[in-house]
């Protein structure tokens, strides 16, 4: 493995257990302040990619929660969504609701669970706790799909969402916690409606 991709990992690694926290709270803010919440998540921010400005599609192979295999390729002509998230993380236990409900009701655009920190047994028995229907990859000790999506539009906070097009191009990302489901779900319309 090469240094820049142990690098990586590593990088990933300490987003994974110090990201998701109070908006603009430093961990060292949090020690002085007597918190011991120990992460820092994203502030909610949205961005959405206008399709000419969007970067080259995104491709990985995967293992699933479920022991399946997933690929990038399995999503081609489709518009997708993305969940980066761990089963510690109090704001992807928050959101994890109102995402399987979003699951459920656009049944034409597949969601993608990518769990950064978990084994798939964890990753699984989440799931199974919030009803979430549909399958997570397990990234913890790879990084390869977290490293895939890097290079277009970085998944900063944990959680993060992303809207894939259909082309396999990111599209629109909240940063942190889905406060709102109308708000991803105005993005997902929005990349649906664009013309293939």
């Amino acid at each position: 493995m090469n240094r820049r991709l142990i690098a990586i990992i590593v990088a990933f690694a300490a987003l994974a257990t110090v990201s998701c926290s109070s908006p603009n709270e430093s961990l060292a803010q949090q020690y002085e302040n007597g918190s011991d919440e120990g992460y820092i998540s994203g502030d909610g921010s949205t961005v959405e990619i206008p399709a000419s400005n969007r970067d080259e599609p995104i491709t990985y192979d995967a293992m699933l929660d479920t022991g399946e295999t997933v690929a990038s390729s399995d999503f081609a002509g489709s518009v997708y969504v993305v969940n980066f998230w761990y089963s510690s993380c109090p704001p992807c236990r928050l959101e994890a609701p109102d995402l399987a409900e979003l699951s459920e009701q656009y049944t034409e655009v597949p969601f993608l669970g990518v769990n950064v920190a978990d084994t798939a047994e964890t990753s699984r028995t989440f799931a199974d706790e919030f009803s979430i229907p549909y399958a997570s990859v397990v990234d913890a000790t790879t990084a390869g799909v977290q490293l895939a999506f890097a290079g277009s539009v970085p998944p900063n906070a944990v959680p993060t969402t992303l809207v894939v097009d259909r082309e396999g191009r990111v599209a629109a990302r909240i940063s942190g916690l889905v406060r709102d489901p109308s708000i991803l779900a105005a993005m997902i319309d929005s990349v649906v409606a664009e013309e293939q």
